[in-house]
């Protein structure tokens, strides 16, 4: 194997052939990089914040589905937990990042009382 390609690059100098140019060279794994940018980084940064930005919403009266597929209603938020009220009587803490989705919000009461 050494002594073929050893053969190759002196029959190549002997016979005065250029070397490509190093953007030609590194153009194919340029190319690479930005398709896995695009296909495999970008989306799951997107993802990533749109799950930072639904834990930070998380508030109490909120219906939710968690990542093992427990239903229930949010019934105390803390910093880093919540309380999930998933039948009577039946309370478990889970951690805020294993919330999936938010099923049903409860609207802001702070946001409806009139100011007087």
């Amino acid at each position: 194997m050494f002594f073929s390609a050893t053969a190759l690059l002196l029959d190549a100098a002997s016979t005065g052939a250029q070397a490509p140019s190093p953007i030609t060279q590194f153009a194919p794994l340029i190319f690479i990089g930005v398709i896995f940018y695009f296909l495999l980084i970008r989306p799951q940064q997107k993802q990533r914040k749109e799950q930072k930005k639904l834990v930070e919403a998380l508030k109490t009266g909120d219906k939710v589905v968690t990542s093992s597929g427990i239903y229930g209603l949010i019934s105390n938020v803390k910093e880093t937990t919540v309380l999930l009220k998933v039948a009577d009587n039946v309370k478990i803490e889970i951690d805020k990042a294993s919330v999936a989705t938010v099923l049903q919000s409860t609207p802001d009461n702070s946001a409806e009382s009139p100011s007087a």
